[in-house]
């Protein structure tokens, strides 16, 4: 009965007309960022974040969902009509996908897409209605001990979602812990690394930092890159498939969603891997794997099914216990204490209007995604044509503002402008941010509950032993450490970053 009162309240707050505007903007731009390669929702989400301001907090992240899950449907366009995957997730979708457009089936080929889509997302949003609750219960056997070690366990998650060097990843994470402590610690009312800079003393504001880093950063390495784009088909022909087909990609919907929901709760699975591995079990239980890479119909379902369930799940871990399971949630936690808002377990009970509005939110936004979608493939097929070098400046100019309308200061201008430089050469040495930006977020929590922890034990370190969650939990942290070191996932780690 809980769970029905809850679902209640979310679709009340979800159907809202000013949530329902924002999530239908989100899901336009999500959509818009996935048909253009090069513009992902990390920094669109990053680039978006001092324009929510003004928002209720539930409006607010309605809309920067939308903006996630949307991509994975955008991405889709791309990869079919031109070969070229709008985001990571829909590189598996380029293989068959694009081989029924040059067959004539375009229009086949994204109705299933979206459809798939349609399906996981509805799938997903059950499976986290399911699984919030009992989470929530957990939350309230939480005191400072064990808020402590969860704090770490999501440190070391950001280090597993990294690629390359489990060094470098542990570097990023001091790194961002130390910057977090910058400014007049409350405590004692000391000056910690202000430097006699009036601007530092209520600490790095997170918003400009995420938009160098994430946003910035990575557009300007994307200018770089070679632009060439060549659209299979102007007109798509019919986008309604056929029974068989249906038929056909319904199976492949199911074990991809299935696949999609299990992958993206994992901290470190990646946008990738719940397609990549969709594709793959469809290909072995293929009766003739010999059609894969030759349109079949089974190499689209599958992975756009895989990819948007895996979108919503990950936002599990982020709603029930705080931690991110990607580098996009690692934004959102932030984004969360930006409008004063604590992550952790006990967001399911102080906020169950944001929570649950969120869920049923998901749902309406893929109503949305694929009502507006399909009759909008003229429009995303004219934005392909863009060229990346005109949108350049209007995505500097529209930063600059957003990051001086948070506190109507230069200062914030400036660090934006100089976290774009660290975030650029972080892209050029191969480095990711994630873990740095994350510690940022993060570190003054950390602080404050290992203090609260001290004063409740009296100074003794072994309460975050004998506590058992607690104990449970640094297992966990242990366990990953050992993991990550290892010579064999090292190196695939190593691979991963080079491809």
């Amino acid at each position: 009965m809980e769970l029905f009162d809850s679902l209640f309240l979310g679709l009340q707050v979800a159907v809202e007309p000013q949530n329902l505007l924002y999530c239908l903007f989100g899901v336009l731009i999500g959509t818009a960022i996935g048909v253009l390669p090069g513009i992902g929702p990390i920094p669109t989400v990053a680039l978006l974040l001092p324009f929510t301001f003004g928002l209720e907090p539930a409006t607010a992240f309605i809309m920067l969902a939308g903006i996630f899950y949307g991509a994975q449907y955008g991405g889709s366009t791309t990869a079919i009509l031109v070969n070229v995957p709008g985001e990571t997730s829909s590189v598996v979708t380029c293989i068959d996908g694009h081989q029924m457009a040059k067959k004539g089936r375009a229009g086949h080929a994204l109705a299933i897409a979206a459809i798939s889509s349609f399906f996981a997302g509805t799938v997903a949003t059950i499976v986290i209605a399911l699984l919030a609750i009992p989470l929530a219960a957990l939350a309230l056997k939480f005191t400072a001990v064990e808020y402590f070690s969860l704090l770490v366990l999501g440190l070391i998650a950001a280090v597993v979602l990294a690629h390359g060097s489990v060094a470098k990843a542990l570097a990023m994470i001091v790194l961002g812990l130390i910057l977090g402590i910058v400014g007049i610690d409350v405590s004692s009312g000391a000056s910690r690394m202000t430097f006699g800079i009036p601007n530092l003393a209520d600490g790095l504001d997170f918003v400009p930092v995420a938009m160098g880093l994430f946003g910035l950063g990575e557009i300007i390495a994307n200018l770089e890159r070679p632009a060439e784009r060549r659209v299979v088909a102007q007109k798509v022909g019919s986008l309604m498939p056929s029974w068989p087909d249906l038929r056909q990609a319904f199976p492949a919907m199911v074990r991809g969603t299935a696949i999609g929901s299990f992958l993206g709760v994992l901290p470190g699975g990646g946008a990738a891997l719940p397609p990549f591995t969709a594709y793959a079990l469809e290909k072995k239980a293929a009766r003739d794997p010999s059609r894969f890479g030759h349109g079949a119909i089974e190499g689209v379902a599958g992975p756009e099914a895989a990819n948007n369930a895996g979108a919503q799940t990950s936002f599990i871990p982020l709603l029930t216990l705080g931690i991110p399971s990607n580098a996009l949630m690692a934004l959102m936690i932030g984004a969360l204490m930006m409008h004063g808002i604590q992550p952790g377990p006990q967001i399911m009970t102080e906020q169950p209007a944001l929570v649950w509005g969120l869920i049923a939110s998901m749902w309406t936004g893929n109503l949305m995604l694929l009502v507006i979608n399909l009759p909008m493939i003229g429009v995303w097929i004219a934005m392909l044509k863009i060229p990346y070098r005109l949108m350049f400046p209007a995505i500097v100019l529209f930063c600059c503002i957003g990051a001086y309308g948070i506190s109507n200061s230069m200062f914030n201008v400036w660090l934006m402008l100089g976290c774009a430089a660290i975030g650029y050469f972080f892209i050029k040495v191969g480095v990711e941010p994630a873990p740095l930006l994350l510690g940022l977020v993060l570190g003054p929590q950390l602080e404050e509950n290992f203090r609260r922890a001290m004063l409740l034990a009296d100074g003794d370190v072994t309460v975050f032993v004998t506590s058992p969650i607690s104990a449970a939990i640094l297992a966990i942290v242990a366990l990953l450490l050992i993991a990550m070191f290892s010579p064999k996932i090292a190196r695939k780690r190593e691979e991963a970053l080079v491809e």
